[in-house]
């Protein structure tokens, strides 16, 4: 396990308090799981994705992260409609461990409100909480 000032944590993304990140990418959002969420659980064995064109509040659970150690809540960090899910998670999760702001991340969204991530934690305030 790595410790806090271990975390790789980008400052050009916002971060929900249950680990997700959210990053701005042209009119659309990408969302995953933080480092330190990945490096909790270890490695990925399986995530469950929502359908393309399903809506969810800030907040809302969207989908499950698993590992051989636990099955954990995703959660939406702003309100949105998914526009696309990360298809190489299905045979490749462990994409997450390897390059969870990258390769990894788990789906694209149209928010609602683009400047609702403002209102999230950034790089050092997410640290903080860890």
């Amino acid at each position: 396990m790595k410790t806090a000032d271990q975390i790789n944590l980008p400052t050009d993304m916002h971060y929900h308090k249950e680990h997700t990140w959210i990053k701005k990418d042209g009119d659309t959002c990408l969302v995953g799981i933080s480092d330190f969420a990945q490096d909790q659980l270890g490695e990925v064995a399986f995530v469950d994705m929502p359908e393309t064109g399903a809506h969810f509040n800030a907040n809302d659970e969207f989908g499950t992260v698993e590992s051989l150690k636990s099955v954990n809540a995703l959660f939406m960090p702003v309100s949105g409609t998914v526009v696309e899910v990360n298809a190489a998670l299905e045979d490749t999760p462990t994409l997450i461990n390897a390059s969870c702001y990258g390769d990894g991340w788990i789906i694209r969204i149209k928010a609602d409100d683009a400047t609702e991530a403002d209102g999230l934690l950034d790089s050092e305030s997410y640290r903080r909480i860890l």
